[in-house]
């Protein structure tokens, strides 16, 4: 009888942020402008960083990589949500429940070592300046970025892979969007081996490469309060302001969601998901370009040029 319940389940019904319609239209007037400026917003940044030769370098390859992804994250997840949001009722295939949930899962264990990466990035700028040629090489970094992309690809799919997650009569999913936490809410028996690879998996995508992003600004800290002239401190506090800011944005949400201390999804944490899955992306070309002296040059050298 279990087997034939879980055939049953050929979609899922999202109950979404809310069910009244009009705070429903509100949340598409919303969504639908912080979508697109995510989408021209990291797209310009991609342009300059690829236009303009004089910022080729180590930390601006991973800047273009992290606004590639954040285009492709978003796009995984919003258009899906506003379509919904004009909807009396959000559908999804089983299907495509379970691809949503794991093209989420690569790219949000991708952003987070990347995130790490350029973490690395900064600490060999400031503290071994000498040697970064030689350790940030272009080599070096394309071999870095492969790699981090496999191992993302490969701890999210497969543990899934392994054992696909069977489901029963529910199919009412209490989200926007196919998270994990709570997909695996609606699964069948017993769900000690999917909770142990959300925690292993946590572990590896989430505290061991925020655990290395603090040991290395402790060492860019000490490395920069060494610096006698104040122009010299605040030129090496600006290259790292920007990504510590998007460090903070992305790791709290999702860190408060996957390793919280009830390892289960609820209600009010399905809100977490908004802020690093649609909110982020949008925020981080504006920090860059805000806060980045670089990139604001080649953006203004750029736009001369284009006149």
């Amino acid at each position: 009888m279990e087997s034939t319940n879980q055939t049953v389940i050929q979609e899922f019904i999202f109950i979404g942020l809310s069910r009244n319609q009009t705070i429903k239209t509100l949340l598409f007037a919303l969504f639908f402008p912080v979508y697109i400026f995510t989408i021209f917003g990291n797209g310009i940044l991609i342009f300059i960083i690829a236009r303009s030769s004089n910022i080729h370098t180590p930390m601006y390859y991973f800047l273009c990589n992290l606004a590639f992804l954040d285009t492709v994250f978003s796009t995984s997840t919003v258009p899906k949500l506003l379509v919904d949001l004009l909807l009396v009722e959000g559908r999804i295939s089983y299907v495509g429940c379970m691809i949503q949930m794991c093209i989420g899962l690569f790219l949000g264990q991708t952003e987070c070592i990347l995130l790490a990466v350029m973490a690395c990035d900064r600490f060999v700028a400031i503290c071994v300046p000498l040697r970064y040629s030689v350790i940030m090489s272009w080599k070096c970094c394309k071999c870095v970025t492969a790699v981090t992309w496999v191992l993302s690809f490969l701890s999210s799919i497969l543990p899934i892979l392994s054992k696909p997650v069977l489901f029963c009569r529910e199919n009412k999913l209490n989200h926007f969007v196919c998270e994990l936490l709570a997909v695996v809410k609606l699964a069948c028996g017993d769900t000690l081996f999917y909770e142990r690879a959300i925690t292993l998996t946590s572990i590896f995508s989430t505290l061991v490469p925020f655990s290395f992003i603090v040991v290395s600004y402790i060492y860019i800290l000490k490395s920069v309060l060494q610096i006698r002239s104040t122009e010299g401190r605040t030129k090496a506090f600006s290259t790292c302001a920007s990504h510590l800011t998007v460090v903070i944005m992305f790791y709290g949400p999702s860190m408060t969601l996957y390793l919280g201390p009830s390892g289960y999804f609820s209600f009010s944490q399905k809100y977490l998901s908004l802020f690093y899955g649609v909110l982020t992306p949008m925020l981080n070309p504006l920090i860059y370009s805000l806060r980045n002296d670089e990139v604001r040059k080649a953006i203004r050298k750029t736009l001369i040029f284009s006149s």
